[in-house]
């Protein structure tokens, strides 16, 4: 099985609306910048994965067929993926799987996303639910997590403050980042003044609806060498599947708590058997997790490792996952909190992950860091994907 790494990432400005573009070139910005930053052209390219929501969240049927030509494609093997919020990390693993296999050296992942323009996508993503027991609720991703979000509170004694701490962490951090949506920073008040969405899940603890556009490249260890690339190399993967039905994650015959992320942990050691990591907290030194809302951050830190159960809170009141903080930095780009292009928001994990190990991510760099992970999560919290980068082949100490 051959080594794959990553040499090239780009990403466009996160923002609400982009009414210059159409969506095909919006793709090709995306798919432009990370052949721009690899230092290739497309015509190195061996194969192409492309990450797409599903078409009623597009607006346009098919609409893999309509993007072809943008992401260069034609006379090139191509596959779309689809798996919820975690599509761009499972496009990415689809092409770590291509060049593993030896089949190809070169493969490019680019897509974008314009969640804004899809009009209500919360009434959209309530039809991912059972019909009869439980679309009535009703559900969407934010009330099935702010049920989540409630749950934790009460096993964990924790508060709506300490949610909205990571709100705070994550505003400062994406500040540092010219590519973040949310950039100005925000205050614990500032969150806890903020709208009630569900709670205890207000406007400051969500993040926006954004349209952007990213890709990575992805090479075999035999072409970065032949090359002369230096490659953030991807040394562990996983991926785990939750039940889609929500009433058998609550309740005594649960295999998990709602509360917690289990079978993300599940996808975490996965990743981290495969990397030789034993102790994450000392051996992981930047970490690039999908939260979309800060509650899903407390859960995520634990299942990662980063943390024991229901301890993220008090770790973060002291201070720790902050940029300049000792220890793991957690979502030093400001995370999904911040910038959330749902299609391609695991890409960017990905690609934010690889520039930390990389030295190349500026002002939102975290000195020293040599191993950073990075995850997806899908569906109704259901698909989770979870990776290992490092900045060499060599053991992960």
């Amino acid at each position: 099985m051959s080594n794959v790494g990553i040499i090239g990432f780009g990403q466009t400005k996160h923002v609400t609306r982009r009414e210059d573009v159409t969506f095909p070139e919006l793709v090709k910005e995306g798919a432009d910048l990370a052949l721009e930053s690899a230092g290739i052209g497309i015509e190195d390219v061996d194969a192409v994965v492309f990450p797409l929501a599903p078409d009623a969240l597009v607006g346009v049927g098919n609409g893999e067929r309509w993007c072809v030509d943008a992401v260069g494609a034609v006379g090139k093997p191509f596959m779309r993926v689809n798996n919820g919020g975690a599509t761009g990390m499972s496009a990415v693993l689809t092409a770590w799987t291509h060049i593993a296999s030896g089949m190809f050296d070169v493969v490019l992942v680019a897509g974008a996303d314009r969640v804004s323009e899809s009009g209500s996508a919360q009434s959209v993503l309530n039809k991912m639910w059972d019909v009869g027991y439980e679309r009535p609720l009703p559900l969407n991703t934010i009330t099935m997590l702010a049920l989540s979000a409630a749950r934790y509170m009460y096993l964990y004694d924790s508060t709506e403050e300490d949610m909205a701490r990571v709100s705070v962490k994550n505003r400062y951090h994406a500040s540092l980042n010219p590519y973040a949506h949310l950039r100005d920073r925000i205050t614990i008040e500032e969150v806890l003044n903020s709208r009630q969405l569900a709670w205890p899940i207000k406007l400051g603890d969500a993040c926006p609806a954004s349209t952007g556009a990213a890709g990575v490249v992805l090479v075999s260890e035999r072409y970065a060498k032949a090359h002369g690339h230096q490659a953030a190399w991807i040394r562990g993967i996983g991926q785990n599947t939750e039940t889609f039905w929500m009433g058998d994650r609550v309740g005594p015959k649960a295999q998990g708590d709602h509360a917690d992320a289990d079978a993300l942990a599940t996808a975490f050691q996965r990743a981290y058997d495969m990397a030789g990591i034993t102790d994450p907290r000392s051996q992981v030194h930047a970490a690039e997790i999908y939260a979309p809302f800060s509650s899903v951050e407390l859960h995520v830190i634990e299942a990662a490792g980063l943390a024991v159960r229901g301890e993220a809170p008090k770790r973060l009141a002291a201070g720790e996952f902050t940029l300049g903080s000792p220890g793991p930095v957690v979502n030093p780009s400001g995370g999904t909190q911040c910038s959330n292009p749902i299609t391609v928001t695991g890409v960017i994990r990905v690609g934010e992950a690889a520039l930390q190990v990389l030295g190349a991510a500026e002002d939102r760099q975290v000195p020293g860091a040599r191993t950073a992970i990075a995850s997806a999560i899908g569906g109704d919290h259901q698909f989770y994907s979870t990776m290992v980068l490092s900045s060499s082949l060599e053991e992960i100490v």
